[in-house]
């Protein structure tokens, strides 16, 4: 009779022990995954609404969502393509990453340093109750210092005034880039206009907005400390708001011809 100390038994129990941890760990992974997608959709929304200034705590993030219109845009043409794919599971990242849904950018195009840009996007529309767009919301994103900023920006009905900007995912440095997520800093961005003379003229300047100055509507304040990823932040701004993004969808939009 081999001895409970022999090396055959303590492989034999080790051995189960990792299967019995593994059936746990794979049961808890598939029972929870719906629960953590839920959660996900929540917190995209709750950063939505908080772009827009439209977050209220402590109510029901569905029901203040319930005033948001989600549709599809074809960023070629700049014009509603509601049927092309389902917004509730198209993932706009992992389009950008296909050849056969998006587009290489140039490096002159590439400004956000993002490489490629999908065909389409979601982009989010609240309206008041009679039926007129109030506000604009568009997912934006690009490369800071360290890392690809994910967010929103909004935009008021004339398509130009920005209502506000967030961002849900970074990885710049607490303190320095990572003051994007300051609340003092984000609010400075609602009232301020994106184009002059038909242009993307919004950027974030270094130091201190001289409110007096004739480019202060147009201008933002910038990240002590952080140079490079205020430079990101203007750049992936004027991508997304310029040609190559969603100008072509807020001009056909102002024209009633989106």
């Amino acid at each position: 009779m081999s001895s409970n100390d022999s090396i055959s038994k303590t492989l034999i129990v080790a051995f189960s022990l990792c299967i019995v941890c593994s059936v746990i760990v794979s049961t808890a992974v598939v029972m929870l995954k719906p629960i953590q997608e839920v959660n996900k959709t929540l917190d995209r929304k709750r950063n939505i609404l908080a772009a827009a200034g439209m977050l209220v705590e402590g109510e029901s993030i569905e029901e203040q969502f319930s005033h948001v219109q989600t549709r599809v845009v074809d960023l070629t043409t700049g014009k509603f393509a509601d049927g092309a794919v389902d917004p509730d599971k198209y993932d706009q990242h992992k389009a950008a990453k296909d050849p056969g849904r998006s587009t290489a950018l140039t490096p002159e195009e590439d400004v956000a340093k993002i490489s490629r840009r999908e065909q389409y996007a979601i982009v989010y529309l609240v309206n008041n109750p009679q039926g007129e767009i109030e506000k604009i919301i568009l997912p934006i994103r690009g490369y800071g210092l360290w890392s690809t900023l994910y967010g929103f920006i909004a935009l008021e009905s004339d398509a130009n005034t920005i209502a506000g900007l967030g961002f849900y995912e970074h990885g710049e440095t607490p303190g320095l880039g990572g003051e994007v997520d300051n609340p003092r800093w984000k609010a400075f961005w609602p009232g301020k206009e994106v184009y002059r003379d038909g242009d993307v003229h919004i950027r974030l300047v270094k130091g201190s907005v001289d409110p007096t100055a004739a480019n202060a509507p147009w201008e933002i304040d910038g990240l002590a400390g952080a140079t490079l990823t205020s430079t990101g932040v203007t750049n992936l701004v004027h991508f997304w708001l310029g040609e190559e993004g969603f100008e072509p969808f807020l001009n056909n939009l102002r024209d009633g011809e989106a």
